[in-house]
Parts: structure tokens; C-alpha cells; sequence
């Protein structure tokens, strides 16, 4: 029986491995929520003339240091294996479906890009998850005002990726379909054939950045309103209290940081699953 290789079918193949991973950066991320609180508290003790705020930050980042460093540990090695397994059964079933090496070629590649994900954005997106929830809640609780131009930043980057998400599976499918072909480009020895191979995996690409420059024009028009906005609304709300103004701009900044991370996430998302669907047939 001939083994799937998309994505879904790799992450149910080694469940157990890459839970207990993502189990650990679960725990790191929860961790790195409360840094911007501590941090508040600890400038509010000082100015008390009280070190115990440090104590309390500096706890904190002795877990996180110790936590982050078995868990890279770990993702090193179970990434490696997780690798090594899935792509030469891959090529061993390329070979059993007589596909060409340009094509078996071009899909070891895409399947880089599947462990690649799982090793490297798969904990960065739980980590954003998990901190735009926590730090969300965070914000409602100091600051109701802000709290809800944050969540009109996420809602315009959601609507974003909704409208133009089709048109970006196409352009990718476009891309891969020509990459298969460069192998075959490359062995033609033939100057025309290469020229109009790369020209159209130069227009693919185009096509793909323009897409993305402009969604990255609209979002950052959304998040350079919300740098604006936060100041002012704080100031305005009359808080006196050092540590807190300090720990909701933090916040703010925390969350903007993972949220503009999103749209490089959901394009990988729909690039994978084009890959997917190449690869599974």
C-alpha cells in the first residue's frame, strides 16, 4: 500500500512527534505573554525602590530560556528523521508511477517545503495564535478602546486573504507546473527552451509579489493607524501609571508583530496546499 505524502498525511504519520513539540511551544508562548506585564510591574517596583519585580522577570526568563532550548533540541532531531522517512518514500513511489526525474526532482523539493513548515512556521503560527488570544484578552482588560482597533486590524487582514486567496492558489499552481519543467528545461541543452522556462517562472513570480505588495500596502496602512492610535488613546485615557502605559503599548506592539506575521503564514498555507494536491496525485 503506497503511503500520501501531503501535508495532513505527514502530521498523522508522526502525531506523537510533533504534538509533544508543539505541546512545548505551546508553553513558550503562554510564557511569552506575560513579559510585557511583568516588565510594567518590574518599573513600577523599581520606582518604589523595590527589586521584586525583577526577581519575577528574571524567573520568567530563565524558564522560557530553558523550555526554548530542549525544544530546538528536540525539533532538530525529529525534524532530520521525519525528513529522511518522508522523502525516500516519496521517490521510491515517483519511481514506482514511472514519473520523470525533472518531475521527481521539483516534488523532493516541494516536499522540503512540508518539513520546512512543520519544523519552523508551524511553531511560529501557534506561538502567534496562542499571543494574539492572550495578548487580545490582555488589552481588552487595560483598554477597551484599543482593544477593539485591534481587532478591526485582524478582521482587515482576514477579509484580505478571504478575497484574494483563490487568486493566490492559481498563481501557484502556475509556478509549481512550470518548476516541474526545469529539470527537462535544463537537459533540453537548448538556449530558447531554457530562456522561455525561466522568463515563465519570472512572470509566476511577479505575478505572486504583486499580489502580495499589495495586500502588504493595505495591512500596513491598517497598522501604521493602529502605532498612531494607541499613544494617543492611552495619553488621553489619563493613565498616570508608568508601568501599565509601558505594558499596553508593549501589548500593542506584541501584537502587531505576530499579526503581520499572518499574511506570510496564510500565503505558505495556500501554497502548501496546492503542493498537496500535487503531490497527491
Amino acid at each position: 500500500m503506497q503511503q500520501s505524502h501531503t501535508l495532513k498525511a505527514i502530521i498523522s504519520r508522526f502525531k506523537w512527534q510533533i504534538l509533544l513539540t508543539l505541546s512545548v511551544v505551546v508553553i513558550e508562548a503562554v510564557l511569552g505573554i506575560f513579559y510585557p506585564l511583568l516588565i510594567g510591574i518590574a518599573i513600577n517596583k523599581l520606582l518604589e525602590e523595590s527589586y521584586q519585580g525583577i526577581y519575577w522577570l528574571t524567573a520568567l526568563g530563565v524558564a522560557s530560556l530553558v523550555i526554548g532550548t530542549f525544544r530546538r533540541f528536540y525539533d532538530t532531531r525529529i525534524y532530520s528523521k521525519i525528513y529522511r522517512k518522508t522523502v525516500t518514500s516519496m521517490v521510491a513511489s515517483e519511481h514506482n508511477k514511472a514519473r520523470a526525474v525533472s518531475a521527481i526532482s521539483a516534488r523532493s523539493n516541494l516536499m522540503t517545503e512540508f518539513v520546512e513548515f512543520l519544523e519552523d512556521s508551524m511553531p511560529e503560527i501557534v506561538q502567534s495564535f496562542i499571543a494574539i488570544i492572550g495578548v487580545s484578552i490582555i488589552i481588552a482588560l487595560l483598554n477597551i478602546k484599543i482593544f477593539f482597533a485591534c481587532l478591526a486590524l485582524l478582521l482587515l487582514i482576514l477579509l484580505i486573504y478571504a478575497i484574494t486567496g483563490k487568486k493566490n492558489f492559481c498563481l501557484n499552481k502556475g509556478y509549481n507546473d512550470e518548476l516541474e519543467q526545469q529539470v527537462h528545461a535544463i537537459e533540453s541543452k537548448d538556449n530558447t527552451t531554457s530562456q522561455k522556462h525561466f522568463n515563465a517562472l519570472m512572470r509566476w513570480n511577479i505575478a505572486l509579489s504583486d499580489l502580495e505588495t499589495t495586500n502588504y500596502f493595505i495591512i500596513w496602512s491598517g497598522v501604521i493607524a493602529l502605532f498612531i492610535y494607541t499613544p494617543i488613546t492611552v495619553i488621553d485615557g489619563g493613565i498616570a501609571n508608568y508601568g501599565l502605559v509601558f505594558s499596553i503599548i508593549m501589548y500593542v506592539f506584541d501584537y502587531i508583530e505576530k499579526l503581520v506575521t499572518m499574511p506570510l503564514h496564510i500565503q505558505q498555507a495556500i501554497r502548501l496546499k496546492e503542493i498537496s494536491q500535487r503531490l497527491s496525485t
